[in-house]
Parts: structure tokens; C-alpha cells; sequence
């Protein structure tokens, strides 16, 4: 069994680095991460630092992407919100993955009923406003975005996990692992989740850039990170009054948003590509 596994792993990883769309979101994303762990040695100016002699100055040599409406550095509060943009929603992405795929094989495996019922109520309302509720009431914190944004996705993790496991639960090796005396947890962990993996991590991907775009539109009303902390949406948010007399202040932070989605969405397709024998003819 794990030499089968090991084996479609292999396999899976060749069609993914033969996957040109992959290599390429990958390859974005990757420099998009190293840009956001270098802010502090890439950021030419203190991303604080206000000087109200150089507000709404555009692009220059000395300001690559303009100033904002307290003479703040754009490129260098770009750099910083991106950091915390990416860390709040990889890890919101990363913490829904880990609950909502257990929730989803347990329900799946045994407890069914219970598991999915609480996940149809979270889905019974529009995400955004589910996250807009709980930051409302819990306030507006990096860990309280992280919760807000959990909520929201876990049961669409759960509800992919469920449906391969359901399946799976009826096949002979489960059955063979049965009679051999082991445990649900065993077989749930070993042998139910590497199957129900890769459905799983296209989702993740994709979600990844959903978990992005909320924190983003949580900060553009105000229910952000406060200020000065720079984040990508509090950013456009900041420049969006300004957006006839200074487009830039908006823009740049748009666009670097845009490519960091862009970069997730076309991992998600590699990743999906690769792992669904229809789409790579397998």
C-alpha cells in the first residue's frame, strides 16, 4: 500500500512539473513570497514614515510607485501589506484545510448527519457577510481575520473531503484493512486522506486566493487591520478618495492583488489538471 502510494505521488508530482500552467503559477507565486519575506531590505523607505511635503507625489526615481496622502512610500507600504495579506490568508487557507478535510473524512467515514448539518448552516449564508459578522463582533485583529475567514471556508473543504470518502469507505483494501483489525482513525489518516488529498490541495490553491481577496475586502470598509498597519486593501481603500487626483495611491496596490490571485488561480489549475485523470487523459 504505501509503495502504491509512494508510486502515484511520483506520478502526480511528473504531471505537475510537466504542467506548464503550474510552473508557471508557481513560479510567480514563489517570487511573489520572496518579495514579501524581503520587504524589510527591499522596502527603500520606512513604510510609517510620513512627510507631508512629498503627499500625492507620482512616480518618480525616488518613489517608484508615488506617495500616498501623508507622503508615505507606496513601493515600500506595498511590500509590507503584501507580507501581512499573504500571512493572513495562507494561514487562514492553511488552518481551514487542516479542520474542514478532517470534518470532511470523519463525516464521510462515520459521524455524517451532525458534521454536515453545522456545515450547511455556515453555507446557508453569503461568506463575506459570515466574515463581515464575526470581525464585527470579535474586532478587527490578525487573529480575529484568521477566524473570520476559517469560518467562512471550512465547509467547502469539508463538503470536498466528504464526497471522495463516502466512496472510498466501500472498497475492498478499506474492507481488507477492516478484517486486519484496524483502527477507523488508522484507516481514516493512512489510507482514506492520501486519496481524498488531491481534490483537497485544488481547492486550497484556489481558496488560498479567495482567503486573500476577503482580508482585502474586509480592510477597503474598514474592518481591517487598523491603521497605519499597511495591508493591500487598506491601501486601496486609502487612495480610493483620491483616485481622480492620484490613481497610483489605488492602482499599484491593485495590481500587485491581482497577480498574487492570478499566481493562486493558475496553481490551482496545474494542481487540478494533474490530479484528475479526465483532464490528463490517465
Amino acid at each position: 500500500m504505501m509503495a502504491a502510494m509512494g508510486s502515484q505521488a511520483f506520478r502526480t508530482w511528473q504531471v505537475l512539473t510537466a504542467n506548464r500552467t503550474t510552473i508557471v503559477g508557481s513560479a510567480i507565486f514563489l517570487v511573489i513570497v520572496a518579495v514579501a519575506l524581503l520587504a524589510p531590505i527591499l522596502a527603500p523607505y520606512d513604510p510609517y514614515e510620513q512627510n507631508i511635503l512629498n503627499r500625492l507625489k507620482n512616480v518618480s526615481a525616488d518613489h517608484w510607485m508615488g506617495t500616498d496622502v501623508y507622503g508615505r512610500d507606496t513601493l515600500s507600504r506595498a511590500l509590507y501589506g503584501l507580507r501581512l495579506s499573504l500571512l493572513i490568508g495562507l494561514s487562514a487557507t492553511a488552518i481551514a484545510f487542516v479542520i474542514g478535510t478532517s470534518l470532511g473524512i470523519l463525516a464521510g467515514f462515520r459521524i455524517d448527519a451532525t458534521i454536515m448539518r453545522a456545515m450547511d448552516i455556515l453555507l446557508a449564508f453569503p461568506t463575506l457577510i459570515t466574515g463581515l459578522m464575526i470581525v464585527a463582533v470579535l474586532g478587527a485583529s490578525v487573529p480575529n481575520i484568521i477566524i473570520a475567514i476559517v469560518t467562512t471556508i471550512v465547509p467547502n473543504f469539508a463538503r470536498v473531503a466528504r464526497a471522495p470518502t463516502i466512496a472510498l469507505k466501500e472498497r475492498e483494501f478499506v474492507e481488507a484493512c477492516r478484517a486486519l483489525g484496524y483502527s477507523d482513525l488508522r484507516i481514516m489518516v493512512v489510507h482514506i486522506f492520501p486519496n481524498v488529498l488531491g481534490d483537497v490541495l485544488v481547492l486550497a490553491s484556489l481558496w488560498a486566493a479567495y482567503a486573500i481577496r476577503v482580508e482585502a475586502y474586509l480592510s477597503f470598509i474598514g474592518l481591517g487591520i487598523a491603521p497605519p498597519v499597511p495591508t493591500l486593501g487598506s491601501m486601496i481603500r486609502e487612495g480610493f478618495e483620491k483616485m481622480l487626483d492620484a490613481p497610483w495611491v489605488t492602482i499599484y496596490p491593485s495590481l500587485v492583488l491581482l497577480v498574487v490571485v492570478f499566481a493562486l488561480n493558475l496553481m490551482g489549475d496545474g494542481v487540478r489538471d494533474a490530479t484528475d485523470p479526465k483532464l490528463r487523459g490517465g
